[in-house]
């Protein structure tokens, strides 16, 4: 789905809730200059959308808690608590300006998509969450959620903002998100609401980035920025001991019916990630995608992923791997002939972990899917 597509079905809930949410709590955030969100890519040799998971399933109280850092990105880990390491007020900058936290929040909503894996590695239970795969929280996360989940305040297509003023919110996280300018006016009519980063493309701010920013705004830099460095030790460990993967060439990608396909380039998350491991992207897909998460191409350029690997991120590992056997265009390419792709379903645990690459969802990337990737490599 695109991005002017998602924002299009969440204008139908703004016009019907614009009353509730200004009666609600009141703003303590500022727009001083706030800036437009970037227009969409308009080459004619690429479309661009949002972060779609063609494999998705569309289908609340916290605990104030904080987690040691050692003990964090252990999926069982069960937060601790421990007090606040920053003194408030705290300003933060996004797209849309500033946005000012008087007191360390205690009720946090998350409507970016997985803004509420950095708040659940912090130690800290949402009030609400957005839904974007099959469950609103991913099985290496659901051990720290305990006897009361939060509420689920919208999905990838559309923010539910009166469920948002219900939970009665002291801050809402958009990080990982496609928020614009309307949709920040009326979240920041309800609570503090802390948008993109500055500079960073719709979906595509980095899973440290992301933390930090949580980190902060919750009132555990020391804890966040802790976070960040063992996972970025593990990463680096892993590389370093993967030649296989050191300037292997390979991407991850997804059928679109049976006419494109989306590459995923090393400005989503995901990209990222294989590109910290050592992983390098086709130049062409490089070239085309310039500033977008993602490039768009049709069936008849799959020349463009040959490498070293694939990886097919599907709604079906069968229906979807019978697509590409049956095409002469793929099953020429070395990558497909020498065995080098691999197929993951996207609301499998593993599917969805890749689709979040999150603090918490990394380390089950790094202990199921490198393997598999070094696996593919090898055509075995």
């Amino acid at each position: 789905m695109s991005s002017s597509a998602c924002r299009g079905s969440r204008i139908v809930a703004i016009a019907a809730l614009a009353l509730v949410v200004a009666c609600s709590s009141s703003d303590e955030s500022t727009q001083e200059g706030a800036s437009p969100t970037p227009a969409a890519s308009t080459s004619p040799a690429i479309t661009t959308s949002a972060p779609t998971t063609e494999h998705a399933s569309t289908e609340p109280p916290i605990t104030p808690a904080s987690t040691a850092a050692d003990s964090a990105l252990d999926p069982a880990a069960a937060p601790t608590s421990a007090p606040s390491d920053t003194v408030f007020p705290i300003e933060i900058e996004h797209r849309f300006g500033s946005t000012t936290l008087s007191d360390e929040p205690q009720r946090v909503v998350t409507v970016g998509l997985t803004d509420h894996d950095a708040v659940l590695a912090l130690g800290v239970v949402p009030v609400g969450v957005t839904q974007w795969l099959a469950e609103p929280i991913g099985s290496w996360a659901v051990d720290r959620v305990g006897d009361d989940p939060p509420a689920v305040v919208g999905t990838a297509a559309e923010i539910n903002f009166e469920a948002i003023a219900a939970t009665d919110p002291d801050v809402i996280f958009a990080v990982h998100s496609g928020l614009d300018a309307e949709e920040y006016e009326l979240l920041s009519a309800i609570a503090p609401t802390i948008a993109q980063p500055p500079g960073a493309i719709d979906y595509g701010v980095s899973w440290d980035t992301q933390t930090e920013i949580v980190g902060e705004a919750l009132g555990r830099s020391e804890v966040a920025a802790q976070l960040v460095a063992d996972l970025e030790a593990q990463v680096s460990s892993v590389a370093d001991s993967s030649p296989t993967l050191d300037g292997a060439v390979g991407v991850i990608a997804s059928p679109l019916g049976q006419q494109q396909v989306s590459i995923i380039t090393a400005n989503d998350p995901r990209g990222a990630l294989l590109a910290r491991l050592g992983i390098d992207q086709p130049p062409e897909i490089v070239d085309i995608a310039g500033n977008d998460y993602n490039a768009v191409v049709s069936f008849e350029r799959a020349d463009l992923i040959d490498g070293d690997f694939v990886i097919w991120l599907v709604n079906s590992v069968d229906t979807d791997r019978a697509l590409f056997e049956a095409s002469p265009l793929y099953t020429a390419l070395d990558v497909s002939a020498g065995g080098h792709d691999l197929y993951i379903e996207g609301g499998s645990d593993l599917g969805a972990a890749l689709s979040f690459v999150s603090v918490l969802s990394i380390p089950v990337l790094i202990d199921e899917l490198v393997p598999q990737i070094t696996a593919a490599i090898a055509g075995t």
